[in-house]
């Protein structure tokens, strides 16, 4: 069959004429053909699924009533634009009734987003011109600089390591990157390690960027899921406001992932470039979602409810995987589990954490994510299907019995 001249048009940034043509597989393209084979090869058998970075659950039935009744009032069938006053107003409230940030002015310093992918897709547009640098850590979420390539910047990435608690040495980036660098986007808790930032870190991390007049992109979407203390926020931060933007998200904190919807807040003139930059993206979320989710900003103990569960579940999934001689450490927040993948499973040798992973879903049907960016690591998600607390047991004895005949080696 003959090509379509169509191939010869499309932009090099997705590939150009050779788009398409690629053999590479993408990890998370092999975790899913390896999940359809294992299910193949073994029909009736449960594949766990501890790589989903997806609640379980749906919204709690306060927000579907909300929905359901907003979604019903003519005023709310428009375009919302960058408007909405009642989820600005909620999302200011929140800042300072759950972080602790005082004086976020809901007319200037925050706008919703249709969800904290389409912040990060957006942002860099307000931000990036060709030869600008974006400093990012790895592993890490890519679409900040995905979308900086594709504007003609380029990627600079920070490793982190356990040895630094996952969290990035910024003294270590070279003179020539910083005096090309624009912003630093930082994610606390952090998927996928699960680590969270300190209070220490974050105060580092406004002195260097106001040192270098840089700008902090924070993605904050795993923010209210602690599971002690408070969450914490870089804009409680003194200056923190001067040099930074943090990126909040309903889907993970609310069970909302489908509902699309979260908030910029911080520097008034990033909000308002990033609104400018939105309005020739998208038309805003429908307004029923914007005032449900206001309604649910107001009780935040619907997160503080997910946390538990997810901090139950991680206490489980920690001590069988210790048995199993797993280094398991309980993060302070997020869903995640990051912990070093085993070197071989008795006579099985592994030589990098994707082997591990594509073993455990063939051999065990158990899926993971592999990260190998800065040494060999699993990712286990605690957003597996388990209906109640037995559930859960249930679904960690499992795990815990598959893999109870292999002998790691670490």
């Amino acid at each position: 069959m003959m090509e379509s001249y169509i191939q010869q048009l499309l932009a090099e940034r997705i590939g150009g004429k050779n788009y398409g043509k690629s053999t590479a597989i993408y990890k998370f393209e092999k975790i899913k053909r390896a999940k359809r084979a294992a299910m193949a090869a073994h029909p009736h058998t449960e594949l766990i699924d501890l790589g989903v970075g997806e609640p379980d659950e749906m919204a709690l039935p306060m927000s579907v009533r909300a929905l359901c009744e907003e979604a019903q009032k003519p005023e709310n069938r428009g375009y919302a634009d960058n408007g909405g006053p009642e989820y600005r107003r909620a999302a200011a409230n929140w800042m300072y009734k759950v972080c602790g940030v005082p004086g976020i002015d809901p007319e200037t310093d925050v706008i919703h987003s249709i969800g904290s992918k389409a912040a990060l897709s957006i942002l860099p547009a307000a931000l990036i011109n060709p030869g600008d640098v974006a400093i990012m850590t790895v592993p890490g979420y890519p679409v900040f600089g995905t979308h900086t390539k594709w504007y003609g910047g380029e990627v600079f990435n920070l490793k982190l390591t356990e040895e630094n608690h996952f969290l990035p040495d910024l003294d270590s980036i070279p003179k020539d990157v910083l005096k090309r660098a624009k912003v630093i986007v930082l994610n606390y808790p952090n998927n996928p390690t699960g680590a969270s930032a300190t209070t220490g870190f974050f105060r580092y991390a406004v002195d260097f960027a106001l040192k270098h007049k840089l700008v902090i992109v924070s993605d904050a979407a795993y923010a209210a899921l602690v599971f002690e203390s408070k969450p914490l926020s870089i804009l409680s931060t003194p200056g923190a406001k001067e040099v930074a933007v943090e990126l909040h998200s309903m889907s993970k904190a609310f069970n909302m992932t489908g509902w699309r919807l979260g908030f910029v807040v911080g520097n008034p003139l990033l909000v308002k470039a990033y609104g400018d930059c939105k309005d020739n993206t998208d038309s805003g979320q429908f307004l029923a979602i914007q005032k449900a989710c206001a309604a649910s900003l107001d009780h935040p103990e619907i997160t503080q409810k997910i946390a538990a569960k997810y901090s139950r579940r991680m206490d489980l999934l920690i001590a069988a995987l210790r048995k199993l001689g797993f280094d398991a450490t309980k993060p302070k927040g997020s869903f995640f589990l990051y912990v070093r993948a085993p070197k071989a499973a008795s006579s099985t040798k592994f030589k990098s954490a994707e082997d591990v992973s594509q073993w455990l879903i063939a051999e065990k049907l158990i899926s993971t994510v592999p990260w190998d960016d800065a040494g060999p690591y699993l990712r286990f998600s605690v957003t597996f299907l388990a209906k109640g607390e037995t559930e859960e047991r249930r679904v960690v004895g499992e795990i815990e019995k598959r893999l109870a005949d292999s002998e790691f080696e670490f």
